[in-house]
């Protein structure tokens, strides 16, 4: 069997997720290889996500795990088996491997959710804002470098499920680029609001004793909450978040901005406000 050099975030979830159930059962690699008829270093290399895993022994490892969840198991089997070769793969090798993983988890999401603090999230972004993000990065990439992150970013864009953002007047107000782009860019804001997979909700300056939203993140629904997965952006990348413990917090935490942020169409209010300052 060939084993993965790289495995894929959504990979290593499964991986994670076997291995939580094996820990849950109180076996340990040897003996969950013994129930299974193999090798201590095939578990070990599933549990890596270095090596994939059948539906049948998914199965039988979850039967030895005493795992009785039908919906989670059915929801493990997806991910061992599906083969998709997402739009992504067209970029291996030519952007950095977060990117793909982000990609792979917005693909199968159920909803996304995203706090905004700083910027305008990414899936709203005009083409001009984005390479004025992208300019402005350190080490500084060259122009063909850039051209991929935008035309990346504009494929992610074309997404259809539930999407919420909640986006800090700060990163309304601050200025990426030049005037034109920043009345551009709150244009496409107003515009994407109206579509019906889309809520953009505002959270103003002058919100009163609130630091809840003090923190950039993305919430991605997976096909049950406890497969959840939370996206914070890291100096080396995205870190890519599932411990239930923190999946419970993040719920609240988005929970929170959201109870105060401004309803959809005050929020729209709100921006067609700054762009007349414009």
């Amino acid at each position: 069997m060939v084993l993965r050099r790289e495995p894929t975030a959504r990979q290593m979830r499964l991986a994670v997720e076997l291995r939580r159930l094996r820990d849950a059962a109180g076996l340990t690699a040897r003996e969950a290889a013994t129930l299974l008829g193999v090798g201590s270093a095939q578990i070990s290399q599933i549990e890596a996500g270095l090596s994939g895993v059948s539906e049948k022994r998914l199965r039988r490892l979850a039967a030895n795990y005493a795992c009785t969840d039908e919906a989670f198991i059915d929801a493990l089997v997806a991910m061992a088996t599906d083969r998709t070769r997402g739009w992504w793969e067209e970029y291996r090798g030519l952007l950095p491997t977060p990117f793909l993983d982000l990609s792979e988890l917005e693909h199968h999401a159920r909803f996304l959710h995203h706090v905004a603090i700083l910027y305008v999230p990414g899936l709203l972004q005009t083409e001009e804002y984005a390479r004025a993000v992208f300019s402005s990065r350190l080490p500084e990439l060259t122009d063909e470098e850039i051209e991929l992150r935008i035309q990346h970013r504009k494929a992610r864009q074309q997404f259809t499920i539930p999407y919420e953002a909640l986006i800090h007047e700060a990163a309304l107000r601050i200025r990426v680029s030049d005037r034109a782009t920043a009345r551009a860019q709150l244009a496409r804001l107003l515009e994407l609001s109206e579509a019906d997979h889309i809520t953009v909700r505002v959270i103003p300056f002058d919100l009163d004793g609130f630091a809840s939203a003090s923190s950039t993140m993305t919430y991605v629904g997976g096909p049950l909450p406890k497969l959840d997965t939370v996206v914070r952006d890291a100096l080396h990348g995205s870190a890519f978040i599932n411990a239930e413990a923190q999946l419970t917090t993040y719920r609240t935490s988005f929970r929170k901005v959201e109870a105060a942020s401004l309803e959809p169409e005050q929020s729209r209010e709100f921006v067609h406000r700054l762009a007349k300052e414009l």
